[in-house]
């Protein structure tokens, strides 16, 4: 079995092949994310605790976390499902998983480093990788550089030097995301004006409709008043020529 050791700390990685089946014995019948000690892959890796992070059957099928089994499954998957990529909107399809336990079946097994032993390990924890790209969001870049709210995050935002196909020297930074400047706080103080303005007008809007609707309530009891009042006329006349006839 092969097992690849990734360490976060430096960027490295190691591939290493074990073929004693005493030393696997200790990773058989493991799940995903559980720790595993590393004196019992050898003495080099005394002191050291790896976590089991993934891996991949001899056919190449990758492990899946929360598959409570160590044989091959069918699954149907949709967009947002892990080991499964979207061709077409609302497209599900039945793929085939390996469980997250692992047996004996398992051609790679991924594991990364979560504690650090005494000795180091060439080719893993002896050197270390620059990161080739930084943080975007505001916040990660001043937690790198330890910087205060009076710092400008702009000056330190990590970017690199490449020539383009022109043979033209450019350099490339990532936008910064959630930054506040002067033109999004003036945007938010109008977004909060609007909102405000909104709210009076509705209330005055409501005002309005309210003395619309009692001055219309009221030209109603007006007009049936006159209606009542001349009925009453008309009667009262009607009465007094019959009077007058008799």
């Amino acid at each position: 079995m092969k097992i690849n050791i990734a360490s976060p700390t430096t960027g490295l990685q190691k591939l290493i092949e074990i073929d004693d089946e005493v030393k696997l014995q200790n990773l058989y019948e493991k799940r995903m994310s559980q720790e595993v000690d590393g004196s019992t892959l050898g003495e080099e890796y005394n002191g050291y605790i790896f976590r089991i992070s993934g891996g991949n059957d001899k056919q190449g099928f990758p492990m899946r976390q929360g598959i409570l089994t160590n044989t091959r499954v069918r699954l149907l998957m949709k967009k947002g499902h892990k080991c499964y990529r979207q061709r077409r909107a609302g497209e599900r399809k039945r793929k085939s998983v390996r469980g997250c336990i692992v047996g004996q079946d398992i051609a790679v097994l991924n594991l990364v480093v979560a504690k650090m032993g005494e000795n180091p390990i060439p080719g893993l924890t002896d050197g270390s990788v620059p990161r080739r790209l930084g943080p975007k969001r505001a916040n990660n870049i001043r937690k790198l550089f330890n910087l205060t709210k009076e710092d400008d995050v702009r000056d330190y935002v990590i970017a690199r030097e490449y020539t383009n196909k022109k043979g033209v020297q450019r350099r490339k930074s990532p936008k910064i995301q959630r930054l506040v400047t002067p033109l999004t706080l003036q945007r938010k103080r109008a977004r909060k004006a609007e909102k405000m303005n909104s709210v009076l007008r509705n209330k005055e809007d409501a005002a309005a409709y309210k003395k619309l609707v009692a001055q219309r309530l009221a030209e109603q009891k007006e007009a049936r008043r006159s209606l009542i009042s001349k009925r009453r006329s008309t009667r009262k006349s009607q009465k007094v020529a019959v009077e007058g006839t008799a």
